[in-house]
């Protein structure tokens, strides 16, 4: 099944379950009405001498059937709002496919760093980005590793073939990634964020300092209830009672500032993860192949009971220590038995034996989530390819290599034969130079991250990216444009010497913000100087003598263009690719068809 009919079926599946659902819900809540009314009238009854006392048990019935109501009502709202994400889930899928993902609120803009070698030219994050395009994954750890794979390459080229093996595996079980991605929502309104419960988990224990007060809970609560009730089901005073009950209040007072410490780390950081376990669940239950995935599992698999029961019974621990929400309840019930501490003692117990464990559950899920993205996308894209990703020295060859983020690009086949060469880019403005830089680079940055690419066949090596395309000035900071674009150079030549044989520069423009003469000099040096470095890449340019450079650097620069075509006064592009410098502008065209008319001499 494809991805249409796939994402189709699905998204009608959970409407129909969503009506069935609905319904039972409206039956099940009038139900229990029902029987609360009835409850509540016999009893009332009752109460009146309007009906024996023996009805008080159908009374009772009534309560209870109301509560078993409740409980199977509370199940049926769980199963909508799985049903709910389900349907939004597939939704989404059949907007990506029609490029309604533009309008995806994701966008990964709080992932990126300041002044990043290719990630704002390239679109990798941001409006309209590939990251955007991506990111379907559940919790805030998953969304970091997903941008992380996205603004740097696979340590190795064996990494990115694991990758590869693991993403084609996901890419078919998508009831397995809906799961992740429902249960990981159902968590919380927004993504869940992993760090701060892991923060707590990782630290020092609150309760280190009062380790008497567990025997004390544990003992003074049994004397003092123990006391009230022979007071008050026999003739002994009620003296020991209070004087356990203050004993007990002295406790209380004794232990609040490091209970409140423990509360609030727990609060700041426990939200949304006392229902993770189904996640965990999810993963318990899914078999795999390829190993990466069957490591990624056996990260989530620890001796003993599973993360998801572990995490089961924390959730539990959690629903009792939530007592202390209840207002004028919490006080008596703590005074009265040492609620709180038996409670967070047994919490810290649970961080204790599963604390040191957390970190790594949390990365694995990140990493199945990342991986689940781009299987997604591997799955939304059947036609698209998976590169072959080379360890050693410069390779870049592309046939059939379009933008991955556009709905129909124009092909092009583009190849650079090694280190120290480049394509020299002419055409037409609107004729397509700067879109097929992006293409090269952002396909390499998805070929490097494990991502399929849309050609028909792409084989490169580990590079590292380098652009320069979208420089900006900055008022504020007092920096003008050319000087911005000359700390952009600066830092992709630091980069490329550090890196010799072994990066893809991308320039478009180059010194536009300085004269003829100067631009044309300072190009020519600048493409000299990366070349040396064992660099290649590709440059654009309305400056036709940087195309020299192809006699001056043989067998190192190669001249390509675009071009336009003007047909009945209409200017038409065909985005191919040709060799050889441009022989036509269309500079004058776009001016008169914005309403300024240039005289040609």
């Amino acid at each position: 099944m494809d991805a249409p009919q796939a994402y189709t079926q699905r998204r009608d599946d959970a409407r129909s379950a969503l009506e069935a659902l609905d319904r039972r819900g409206a039956w099940l809540a009038n139900l229990r009405t029902f029987a609360f009314v009835t409850f509540l009238a016999v009893l009332g009854l009752v109460i009146f001498d309007k009906l024996p006392r023996l009805t008080l048990l159908a009374s009772f019935l009534a309560l209870g059937a109301y509560v078993a109501l409740a409980v199977v009502h509370a199940k049926v709202l769980n199963r909508e709002a799985r049903e709910k994400v389900r349907k939004a889930l597939n939704e989404r899928g059949l907007e990506r496919l029609t490029g309604g993902w533009h309008r995806f609120p994701e966008k990964g803009a709080a992932h990126l760093p300041d002044a990043h070698l290719y990630a704002t030219d390239l679109d990798v994050l941001g409006q309209g980005s590939l990251f955007q395009r991506l990111d379907d994954t559940g919790t805030k750890a998953g969304e970091a590793q997903l941008a992380r794979w996205l603004l740097s390459a696979a340590p190795t080229a064996a990494e990115v073939r694991e990758r590869q093996g693991a993403v084609r595996e996901l890419a078919s079980l998508i009831d397995f990634r809906q799961r992740l991605v429902i249960e990981a929502r159902l968590a919380g309104e927004d993504k869940a964020d992993p760090t701060r419960f892991i923060a707590w988990t990782e630290a020092p224990s609150f309760l280190g300092g009062i380790r008497w007060a567990w025997l004390v809970a544990h003992t003074l609560p049994v004397f003092t209830i123990g006391a009230g009730l022979a007071a008050a089901f026999s003739e002994l005073s009620s003296l020991p009672f209070w004087i356990g009950t203050a004993l007990q209040l002295g406790v209380v007072q004794a232990t609040k500032t490091p209970i409140e410490r423990m509360w609030v780390a727990l609060t700041s950081g426990d939200r949304g993860f006392v229902r993770f376990e189904e996640t965990f669940a999810a993963i318990d239950a899914q078999t795999f192949t390829h190993p990466r995935l069957v490591a990624l599992k056996a990260g989530v698999q620890t001796a003993g009971p599973s993360v998801s029961e572990r995490l089961a019974r924390f959730a539990r621990l959690m629903g009792f220590a939530e007592l202390k929400n209840s207002g004028q309840m919490h006080p008596v019930i703590n005074v009265l038995t040492l609620w709180d501490l038996h409670v967070l003692f047994r919490v810290e117990r649970w961080r204790a034996e599963h604390g040191r464990g957390v970190r790594g559950w949390f990365d694995a899920l990140a990493q199945l989530e990342a991986l689940s993205a781009f299987a997604g996308y591997t799955f939304e894209r059947p036609t698209d390819v998976f590169p072959e990703v080379l360890d050693e020295g410069f390779t870049f060859e592309a046939k059939g290599l379009g933008h991955p983020l556009l709905e129909k690009p124009v092909r092009n086949d583009v190849a650079l034969d090694g280190p120290g060469q480049a394509l020299i880019i002419t055409g037409s403005n609107m004729s397509g130079k700067t879109t097929l830089m992006r293409t090269m680079g952002l396909s390499t940055v998805m070929a490097l991250a494990g991502l399929p690419v849309t050609a028909t066949s792409f084989r490169v090596g580990r590079a590292q990216v380098l652009t320069s395309m979208r420089v900006k000035d900055s008022l504020e900071r007092g920096v003008s444009y050319f000087y911005a674009e000359v700390q952009r150079i600066k830092l992709l030549l630091d980069t490329a010497r550090a890196h010799p044989n072994a990066c893809l520069f991308l320039l478009d423009e180059l010194f536009m913000g300085t004269n003829a003469k100067e631009r044309s000099l300072a190009s020519k040096h600048l493409m000299r100087e990366l070349l040396s470095l064992g660099a290649a890449g590709a440059v654009t340019t309305h400056d036709l003598a940087l195309c020299e450079l192809e006699q001056e650097l043989t067998g190192k620069t190669r001249n390509v263009h675009f071009r336009d075509v003007v047909i009945e006064g209409e200017m038409t592009f065909d985005y191919s690719l040709r060799p050889g410098v441009v022989t036509t502008t269309n500079a004058l065209e776009v001016l008169r068809r914005a309403g300024v008319v240039v005289p040609h001499s």
